[in-house]
């Protein structure tokens, strides 16, 4: 591919179509080397290398502080979530502060603070980091970069009882099989138009509030039960992200009802005021599961006994007869479900 002239756009790294075509066209040949069960060419949440789970992610949202949550809560609830996403157990965390010269020490408190929160609540300490800084010039606002190793979750294995024609043994998003169900964990599009809100300074009414939160509870309700073929936590590109990689990768049709799915009213309002399909927008507190239908009820149920988990919906199943993803709406019409260009709030994560 001839990338003379080019330039990377904003659209390049918000979690759609064109970041997908920047990894395949320009990371992937030089980096993929096909080690470890699960190795990077998967391009799933997270690696698995000689049963060691790992993951890293860079975090650069703006505005640093929000409803809910600031880029340290952010940071490593995002990277938790990705470990617990292909069926691991979080064990330790690395984070590296990149921050501006004249950094104000109390925001930097109020951010680390808040990561360390959430490492408390967890039980998943950060272990090493780094800490650097730049001319006030050449950065606006801190980077933080946070990685996790994990280890196969204790109860991952009885979720593969109803294998079937499932290809492997972590919840990967090639694993989906005809028939499944598919659950979301709660409403959706909490969190990008939080940000979007903060950020332009629009007053939506409601509660407006980010979804931030590690997903242990979702994940420990879900596995204990039995029944999950894979779990997909949808950040940059929403759930209409999520879903189309599933579907292309497992080479299946999946039908979405667009009643069952949860939205806040803000939510919707907002959407509709600005133009923005609430499907399309990331959220950092949800993971979306693919069930046997077998167990769909069940684990629906148990995954609404959890704190992070009350809201949620089995909005769809798995199926042979469509290409990607098909959204039945509320008025008996179906449309096809795009994939994003990108995720239409940029820097949200």
């Amino acid at each position: 591919m001839n990338t003379d002239g080019r330039r990377i756009s904003l659209e390049d790294g918000a979690g759609g179509e064109l970041m997908d075509k920047l990894i395949k066209d320009e990371i992937l040949p030089l980096f993929c080397c096909s080690r470890g069960e699960i190795p990077l060419e998967h391009l799933d949440d997270s690696a698995v290398l000689d049963e060691l789970v790992f993951t890293i992610d860079s975090h650069t949202v703006k505005p640093i502080f929000f409803r809910g949550g600031n880029i340290g809560t952010l940071s490593i609830c995002g990277t938790i979530n990705d470990i617990l996403a292909l069926g691991g157990e979080p064990v330790a965390i690395a984070s590296a502060l990149v921050l501006p010269e004249g950094y104000p020490y109390e925001n930097l408190k109020r951010i680390l603070k808040g990561a360390a929160a959430i490492c408390e609540a967890t039980g998943v300490p950060v272990l090493t980091g780094d800490t650097k800084v730049v001319g006030r010039d050449d950065l606006d606002e801190p980077v933080m970069t946070t990685s996790c190793v994990g280890r196969r979750h204790r109860l991952l294995d009885g979720n593969f009882e109803l294998a079937g024609g499932r290809r492997d043994r972590w919840l990967c998003d090639r694993n989906l099989n005809v028939g499944d169900k598919i659950i979301v964990s709660g409403t959706l599009g909490d969190h990008g138009m939080t940000i979007l809100s903060e950020r332009e300074g629009y007053g939506f009414q409601g509660d407006i509030r980010s979804d931030v939160a590690p997903l242990i509870d979702v994940m420990d309700a879900a596995l204990g039960t039995g029944g999950v073929a894979a779990a997909k936590d949808p950040t940059r590109g929403g759930l209409a992200n999520a879903l189309n990689e599933w579907a292309r990768k497992s080479e299946v049709g999946i039908v979405v009802d667009e009643i069952s799915i949860p939205l806040k009213p803000w939510v919707v309002s907002a959407g509709e005021m600005l133009g923005i399909d609430p499907l399309s927008v990331g959220n950092e507190g949800k993971m979306v599961l693919s069930v046997h239908p077998s167990k769909a009820q069940k684990v629906l149920e148990e995954v609404r006994r959890t704190d992070n988990g009350r809201d949620a919906e089995i909005i769809g199943e798995v199926v042979a007869d469509v290409k990607g993803v098909v959204l039945r709406t509320e008025v008996g019409g179906k449309r096809i479900l795009e994939p994003p260009i990108g995720d239409p709030v940029p820097r949200i994560c």
